[in-house]
């Protein structure tokens, strides 16, 4: 019973109750009606045959009178067949035909009769019931009684035969009905405690746990799907803020420690005012490396929540990398490397003007920063190449570059491949510049600077989808 009253608390089996419910009800009314309209039919059959024998009989009468009348009906009584003669005197009693008795009153009808009557033909035997019959009665002007009537034996039958019909397709309709709902119950029953099950393992913190999914692409399939990813994207995001917190505790704790030993430094012993002077400068510059470092974590949760997405216009990049490359110059002078912009297209795509300026830029940085330090000539190149679909910017060096299997884990947060740090930075330009090409619906690849297969480094791509215009 507790079985049952689970299953009529889900809307699937309530549903399902009531098609049930409407279903019986819809079938019912069609039995009778396909039973009723059926005796109608056969009923009016009946009638019109009785009025065409009732008119052959009336030409006999007019050709002969009463002699070939009897004569006619006693010849038609002999022959097979369902319909009833009958020739009775005024008193009533019977003298032709092949009825041997009738329902009282029948007689004393002019027309058709109103109802269905009782009679008996000859030759029946006195065990078996009384046929039904309909008729019409004729009233000549000597007062006898002539009564034409057909026998209903085969339009009952042919009801019978249609009810019983729709009755057993009823029944077996209807036990398939329950048979399926029972068995759709059970198992969307099934289905919804095994989410249950799963949704519980998952609130109990195992956040790896998904819904269970059979296949069959019903709504269920469905809606599993839908949480699944959901709760994929709730991992991740829980993932990556652990792995932040852990790199953001791992790389600000240095600075942090940097800062209090210099002011500690400096209030420690007599110290000219130079002294105080640079470690103070000391002090800033450090403080605004950590002030950059958090804007940078700002802005990277800023956009992947979607954050300046309506600020995106339609519009030419080729003069953000002329700025880009001309302000880097200087800085690529002082540091050997020689920087390069390539062949520019004015092909407009939708983007916001101060995040792509901020990614090429911090990219640049990089590529300087990490282009080739030996005795070949450190090389960055800045280009773009564009067709019918995609727009790709790259910025490519000959340094290091970055091992295959590294490619994706350097575009997460705080990482670093220099675990020395020799270098200044943060490890969060190529995941802030991620979370800009998925603002922008593009997306950044990392691959080997194929231009320069001699030299080996690095090539970053920011593939953007093309817009026309307007």
């Amino acid at each position: 019973m507790s079985w049952f009253s689970a299953i009529m608390k889900t809307t699937a089996a309530r549903l399902s109750a009531l098609y049930l419910l409407l279903f019986f009800v819809g079938s019912v009314v069609i039995i009778l009606y396909m039973t009723t309209l059926s005796a109608s039919l056969l009923e009016g059959q009946t009638r019109q045959a009785l009025n065409e024998e009732v008119i052959n009989i009336g030409k006999t009468y007019n050709r002969g009178g009463i002699p070939a009348l009897v004569r006619s009906i006693d010849y038609r009584s002999r022959q097979p067949g369902a319909y009833l003669y009958l020739v009775a005197d005024v008193s009533g009693r019977i003298l032709a035909g092949n009825v041997e008795s009738i329902e009282p009153g029948v007689l004393d009808t002019d027309g058709f009769v109103e109802r269905s009557f009782l009679y008996n033909r000859y030759g029946d035997q006195l065990t078996e019931r009384q046929h039904r019959a309909i008729a019409v009665v004729i009233a000549l002007p000597n007062g006898m009684r002539v009564m034409v009537g057909r026998d209903l034996s085969d339009s009952d039958r042919i009801r019978d035969i249609i009810q019983r019909s729709l009755m057993l397709a009823l029944a077996i309709m209807g036990i398939g009905a329950v048979l399926i709902w029972f068995f759709v119950g059970r198992q969307a029953l099934k289905r919804i405690g095994d989410v249950s099950t799963a949704s519980q393992r998952i609130m109990d913190g195992d956040l790896s746990g998904r819904l269970p999914v059979n296949g069959s692409g019903d709504e269920f399939d469905r809606l599993s799907g839908n949480l699944n990813i959901m709760l994929a994207r709730i991992q991740e995001l829980n993932e990556g803020l652990k792995h932040v917190s852990d790199n953001i505790a791992h790389d600000l704790k240095t600075p942090l420690t940097r800062l209090r030993n210099r002011a500690e430094a400096a209030l420690s012993g007599k110290k000219k005012t130079q002294d105080y002077r640079e470690a103070l400068e000391s002090i800033i510059v450090e403080s605004d490396q950590l002030i950059l470092t958090f804007n940078a974590i700002l802005m990277i949760s800023r956009l992947e929540a979607g954050f300046s997405a309506e600020n995106l216009a339609v519009q030419p990049v080729a003069p953000i990398l002329r700025d880009v490359v001309e302000m880097y110059e200087p800085v690529a002078e002082d540091a050997g490397v020689h920087l390069a912009l390539g062949d520019l297209s004015e092909a407009p795509i939708r983007f916001n003007r101060e995040l792509i300026a901020q990614t090429i830029s911090n990219l640049v940085d990089n590529a300087i920063k990490y282009a080739s330090s030996d005795d070949r000539s450190a090389k960055v190149h800045v280009g773009m190449d564009v067709d019918d679909k995609l727009l790709r910017i790259f910025v490519a060096d000959n340094g290091p570059g970055i091992a295959a299997d590294m490619r994706e884990k350097v575009t997460e947060r705080f990482v670093r491949l220099e675990e020395s740090r020799t270098q200044p930075g943060s490890g969060l330009g190529l995941s802030l510049a991620k979370a800009v090409m998925k603002l922008h619906g593009g997306s950044l690849t990392l691959e080997d600077n194929v231009a320069s297969e001699s030299e080996g480094g690095l090539r970053v791509v920011l593939e953007f989808p093309r817009h026309s215009e307007g």
